[in-house]
């Protein structure tokens, strides 16, 4: 499933084309995703102005005038891409290859800028796991988004607030970092991936790092600027690029070639004189890669 940096890359892919242009048309091509659409789907978005493209979470938010707010979730399969009247085909350039199987289109959002350029916006998801709802009242206050935690990216996530989230847990460290309610959009990856660059592991109790101490400050110090700048650095890369995960642009990112554990079993751990190796163990049946000699 796509993780956030893949999200907010999709976000800026599609920013240029949707934001400030008017949906001309909406088609659902089917009754349903993962939930079916909200009752006059195409009917209260044709027409409108969409003002802002956000991101929460793993959710993209779509912000009309004088209209609903559109939540879209991609799932495990679901992508956007970009035609315009004049080249049918995905924007960018392809290192894999990607279904465009029409059968998968099931929902055209029919565009027109600013400037009366027409495009067309398609989400394609063949396991059919995304979907789109609507939000009547700000977006940040519906059921899907209400109890998400605070966003992993900027300064907001500091060490003083992550121990005061910690408190108490007595969860694995990783198993903390993944609920939602606490941080929003962390995912299996780049938590593997910041408690490498932390050095802490990922079995151990994760409120050891909010008790009172100087060890356990400078750990939650250390542990929230590796998510903030390990989120950085893959929304920097493009993101991840799972098997053949694409951008709104068709590009697609390279963050996996920065991997320093995950999917990375049997190598020799890449911190300088650590001399460990990577392992691999499944915590709630996910995959989790470490270094046990590096990291405690």
């Amino acid at each position: 499933m796509p993780e956030l940096p893949e999200v907010e890359t999709v976000r800026r892919g599609l920013q240029p084309v949707l934001e400030g242009a008017r949906l001309a048309k909406v088609e659902a091509r089917r009754l349903d995703l993962r939930f079916p659409f909200p009752e006059r789907f195409s009917e209260r978005l044709t027409g409108r102005k969409i003002t802002a493209l956000g991101r929460r979470a793993k959710y993209l938010t779509m912000h009309m005038q004088d209209g609903p707010v559109l939540i879209c979730h991609l799932g495990m399969s679901g992508s956007f891409r970009i035609e315009t009247d004049d080249d049918s085909e995905m924007l960018g350039v392809f290192h894999h290859e990607r279904s465009k199987s029409t059968v998968h289109d099931h929902v055209v959002f029919h565009v027109v800028s600013t400037a009366g350029v027409r495009s067309r916006v398609i989400f394609n998801d063949p396991r059919r796991f995304g979907f789109m709802l609507f939000s009547e009242e700000p977006a940040e206050t519906h059921p899907m988004l209400a109890g998400l935690g605070v966003e992993p990216t900027g300064n907001a996530l500091d060490g003083v607030l992550l121990a005061s989230l910690l408190k108490g847990r007595r969860s694995p460290l990783k198993a903390a970092l993944l609920d939602q309610r606490l941080i929003a959009g962390l995912g299996n990856i780049y938590v593997s991936e910041a408690l490498w660059r932390a050095g802490l592991s990922p079995l151990r109790e994760a409120g050891t790092i909010a008790k009172p101490g100087k060890k356990a400050k400078e750990q939650s110090e250390r542990l929230a600027g590796a998510i903030r700048s390990v989120i950085s650095d893959a929304i920097a890369a493009g993101g991840s690029s799972l098997r053949d995960y694409v951008h709104a642009d068709g590009s697609l990112g390279y963050f996996q070639h920065s991997f320093a554990v995950y999917d990375r079993e049997g190598e020799s751990c890449p911190k300088p004189g650590c001399g460990g190796h990577v392992e691999r163990i499944v915590q709630s049946g996910r995959s989790t890669f470490y270094c046990r000699t590096c990291q405690s």
